[in-house]
């Protein structure tokens, strides 16, 4: 990694835990599920990108396989036509990029090109060879819960554990910092709706691996179990799970709107930060 890379690396990092961090979505599949065939194009892609950065996210997450449920599996010469022009175009720039992917390939291939995070949907266990891309380039790395069938029957929470053990330490085995690793539960992968509700509630379980919290409920199907209404896949429902997730403990957060959030977790985060423990009080 370039030392220019270091740095927007290691400013983003900084972030963490001081404000919400924001990260916004650039979808270069014709089949994401919110947003898919939108920013295909090169000039759709990169004015998308541009009004995310006015908008005030403080990384943008590049992805170019479409991870939804059903989705068709692309090749890595695919995903890398579909990503590559599009980060060599961003890279220079000011707002630092993440490249959204499971292969170590691509994810090689994107730091060149200037990404300084690899957002991984199987957290080091999918390809073998991602720890150690990960550890030689001094990428940071999101490490996110996964799972190939829904299971309602499991303690969801212990079972996130169990994977971030496992993936912490394919980490630890390559040399990746815990300073540059965030966690990521996973809402909406292999999860029930109920299940993505109780992830949310019981972040704070997984605060003690001491690495930060990134979510991401972005228009995701499950909002629609919580009230009656229609409230599947919009942006106060959205916003609103966002919110949650903040004050049960996450840092980061993925999400198509920006500037909407960005508005939300500021005004939250400003309330929020000066609350005092709660006072005990004898009631007779």
């Amino acid at each position: 990694m370039r030392a220019d890379q270091c740095a927007k690396r290691d400013a983003f990092l900084a972030k963490i835990g001081i404000q919400p961090v924001v990260m916004g979505i650039l979808n270069l599949t014709p089949d994401s599920f919110s947003d898919g065939n939108q920013f295909v194009m090169m000039d759709a892609a990169l004015s998308h990108a541009k009004r995310m950065a006015a908008e005030g996210c403080d990384i943008i997450d590049v992805g170019g396989e479409s991870t939804r449920p059903g989705a068709l599996a692309v090749t890595e010469t695919e995903e890398l036509a579909r990503v590559e022009s599009v980060l060599g175009m961003l890279g220079p720039g000011e707002v630092p990029l993440s490249i959204d992917t499971y292969k170590a390939n691509v994810a090689a291939r994107a730091i060149e090109l200037g990404a300084i995070l690899v957002n991984d949907v199987w957290g080091l266990q999918k390809d073998p060879a991602m720890a150690e891309v990960v550890a030689a380039t001094e990428a940071a790395i999101v490490v996110m819960h996964n799972q190939a069938e829904k299971d309602a029957s499991i303690d969801i929470v212990a079972d996130i554990r169990r994977f971030f053990g496992r993936s912490l330490a394919l980490a630890d085995k390559a040399g990746i910092p815990r300073t540059r690793i965030v966690l990521d539960p996973g809402i909406a992968f292999g999860k029930t709706a109920r299940q993505n509700v109780e992830v949310i509630a019981r972040l704070g379980e997984l605060l003690d691996f001491g690495c930060p919290i990134l979510v991401g409920v972005s228009r995701k199907t499950f909002l629609g179990s919580l009230v009656e209404g229609g409230i599947e896949g919009t942006l106060i429902g959205t916003v609103a799970a966002s919110l949650a997730a903040y004050a049960a403990g996450a840092s980061l957060f993925r999400v198509h709107d920006v500037a909407e959030h960005v508005a939300a977790l500021e005004v939250f985060h400003a309330i929020w930060s000066t609350r005092a423990a709660p006072q005990v009080t004898n009631r007779r």
